[in-house]
């Protein structure tokens, strides 16, 4: 623990995932007493603040021309509802015209806010800057203070020989396609790096590595237990530390309503995330199909929640406080985001993952060839393959053993308090 206050600057990317993974952390370091700013998005207008930290917020792009407000993360919740179509396709096809638009956007977004968060770092004179995100912004890379990167997606982000490309959904034991999916993100992809490069070097900062968005810091963390990891042919270097869960405390205490705390039988959680829930048409077939089992849920109904009607046997609200929820269950149907995925890993709960983009393909396939959950087809799925599932997961008996073990384990790694450890080291060692 430093013996000094430090100031450190929390630079989150706009979804829930990575904000809240750095409030969790950010918790933990403020309670220790040191001062933490968090140069957020816009959105995110007075969320942070009420828990204890300052808000330096950047637009990412031009603000609304009515200057209406908007909610949290609400850039991405409205793009991945105009863009729901393409994640029907293949993953290698989605290259293209799905996760290319998707790295338009971002590296767009940091040249937009470079002249704020100039600004935003002037004026908070931080200690340390963390970034939770994918791609690099070289305002924070040109402080003159230790850079943190967080990698709170799936670990194959962080390329090596020997694993699956990332975003592609491959299974870690068949190395048929990994090549041609690789070539396939180079062609798609090296034009649009090469000029992001270009504009991040003028601007002072060391070049990116080669088709890479962002660059490693000083210390780099990335959220995955040990017990699901790949097995890489290269070890990480030495400035890479797993946190094999970074779940937050800030949320919280969720009483079950009484609709459900009155029944028996099993409690499962169903979310698609604050993105994914966006699409209406998938939220209604997802509980259509659960609603004729004998089990309970609790939804989290999301952004649209006015538009989703739940049947009888479930109960929810549009947001819902994930991690006090998931200890009450006994399954969890997710959309494969890394930050739920690693919470059910965290409170020993096996899951049915419904992948829709980015690393959810990856987490799925990943839970699917350990044997911790069933992946799905998430528009194909048939009434029959979802109650197969559930009812192979609850009765499975060994599998909860296993996954309880492994919780305990990965409780016991405390990777919130790891996390502020090396952050705390990275500071006060410069």
């Amino acid at each position: 623990m430093s013996e000094r206050p430090l100031t450190i600057l929390f630079m989150p990317e706009s979804a829930y995932g990575p904000t809240n993974n750095c409030i969790g952390i950010g918790d933990m370091l403020r309670r220790r007493g040191h001062r933490i700013v968090f140069a957020a998005e816009a959105s995110w207008q007075g969320r942070l603040e009420p828990l204890g930290f300052e808000e330096d917020l950047v637009h990412l792009a031009p603000p609304p021309g009515d200057g209406a407000g908007q909610d949290a993360g609400q850039f991405w919740k409205d793009f991945i509802r105009d863009t729901a179509p393409e994640f029907r396709k293949p993953t290698i096809e989605q290259l293209d015209t799905w996760i290319r638009p998707v790295w338009e956007e971002l590296t767009g977004g940091a040249r937009y806010c470079q002249p704020q968060l100039t600004g935003i770092v002037e004026r908070a004179r931080p200690d340390v800057i963390v970034e939770d995100n994918v791609v690099g912004f070289p305002a924070l890379m040109t402080a003159g203070v230790p850079f943190v990167r967080i990698v709170s997606c799936n670990p194959l982000e962080i390329r090596a020989p020997g694993i699956p490309p990332a975003f592609s959904g491959y299974p870690a034991a068949d190395q048929a396609g990994w090549q041609v999916f690789r070539d396939e993100y180079e062609r798609v992809h090296r034009p649009l790096w090469a000029d992001f490069n270009a504009w991040v070097t003028g601007q002072g900062a060391p070049p990116l590595p080669d088709l890479e968005f962002i660059h490693e810091g000083a210390a780099n963390l990335y959220v995955y237990p040990k017990f699901a990891d790949y097995q890489r042919v290269r070890p990480l270097g030495p400035s890479w530390h797993r946190l094999d869960s970074s779940v937050r405390q800030t949320d919280e205490k969720f009483a079950l309503p009484d609709a459900l705390a009155g029944g028996h039988g099993p409690l499962i959680y169903f979310s698609l995330g604050s993105l994914g829930s966006a699409d209406v048409q998938l939220m209604r077939r997802v509980i259509g199909c659960l609603s004729a089992t004998p089990y309970r849920y609790i939804v989290s109904k999301g952004p649209l929640h006015s538009e989703i009607e739940l049947a009888p046997n479930m109960a929810g609200a549009e947001f819902l406080p994930q991690a006090s929820v998931i200890p009450l269950c006994d399954l969890v149907i997710t959309h494969g985001g890394n930050n739920t995925v690693t919470e059910c890993l965290h409170f020993g709960k096996p899951m049915i993952v419904l992948p829709l983009f980015w690393d959810q393909h990856d987490n799925a396939q990943r839970m699917q060839e350990l044997g911790l959950g069933v992946r799905l087809g998430t528009y194909r799925f048939t009434d029959a393959e979802m109650h197969a599932a559930l009812d192979l997961l609850l009765g499975d008996t060994g599998l909860r053993g296993r996954l309880a073990s492994a919780a305990g384990t990965i409780q016991r790694q405390d990777g919130v308090c790891k996390a502020a450890d090396l952050i705390e080291q990275i500071a006060v060692a410069q």
